[in-house]
């Protein structure tokens, strides 16, 4: 087992004989693609054991986001926690801080069915019809945390797994995410730059592979927290 570099270790929230979980820093992408040179799946070869197993995350998180992201150890463990997420057993919560103010009403459920289209090189997800083609239900819990005229902090928990759904589901209220350059947040608010996308995952909590439950929660990391407070929201990160 190689040495794990420094900032890694620093970003293990938790560890047994059957599962990581680690608080993934923006910028960092959950596995290789396009343009990537490094990225947590390939690092994840840091933990192998000694015959070389190495483990495997059971899910994703866009590049740009932060926070909570899970690997299984074992053969049993990444299977059940990919059964946990197939199966939305695994409940997840976000703090985003959105651009225009708090979202009307203040609370609720969004459901918008979202459409998996193509804009240039990029993909991203349309709001749209139920009884279109290619259209996927959506279902996503709000809360707002804090707010001002110009920015909310708002808790997000996603009760389907579309891709980019919750940035395209802010984005359809009209409150966009901080620093989202492909739903539209803008990089500026209030006056302050937005030192990124302002998505951060900030808790998961699902059935453990060996019984019980493994809960795992990881604080916003400093760029957003410092963002939270310039624009005057740090009370609802409290």
């Amino acid at each position: 087992m190689s040495v794990a570099p420094a900032w890694l270790k620093e970003a293990v929230l938790y560890e047994d004989k059957a599962v990581l979980a680690f608080n993934k820093p923006p910028g960092l992408a959950s596995q290789g693609g396009r343009g990537q040179t490094t990225d947590l799946e390939t690092l994840l070869a840091h933990f192998a054991d000694q015959k070389g197993r190495r483990p495997h995350l059971a899910h994703r998180l866009d590049a740009e986001t932060s926070g909570v992201i899970v690997a299984g150890r074992t053969k049993a463990a990444i299977a059940a926690l990919n059964a946990a997420f197939a199966g939305r057993e695994a409940q997840k919560t976000y703090l985003a801080i959105l651009c225009g103010g708090a979202p009307e009403p203040a609370a609720g459920t969004i459901d918008i069915p979202l459409q998996k289209t193509q804009s240039g090189h990029q993909v991203v997800m349309r709001p749209t019809r139920a009884d279109a083609p290619g259209a996927l239900s959506a279902l996503t819990a709000y809360e707002t945390l804090a707010a001002t005229a110009t920015a909310s902090l708002v808790r997000l928990q996603p009760q389907t797994g579309r891709m980019h759904q919750l940035r395209a589901h802010a984005a359809a209220l009209g409150r966009p995410i901080a620093g989202d350059k492909r739903y539209g947040g803008l990089f500026v608010v209030a006056g302050q730059p937005a030192p990124g996308l302002m998505l951060h995952a900030a808790r998961l909590v699902c059935p453990h592979p060996l019984g019980g439950v493994l809960d795992v929660s990881a604080p916003p990391p400093p760029p957003f927290m410092a963002f939270a407070a310039a624009l005057g929201l740090a009370e609802g990160l409290s």
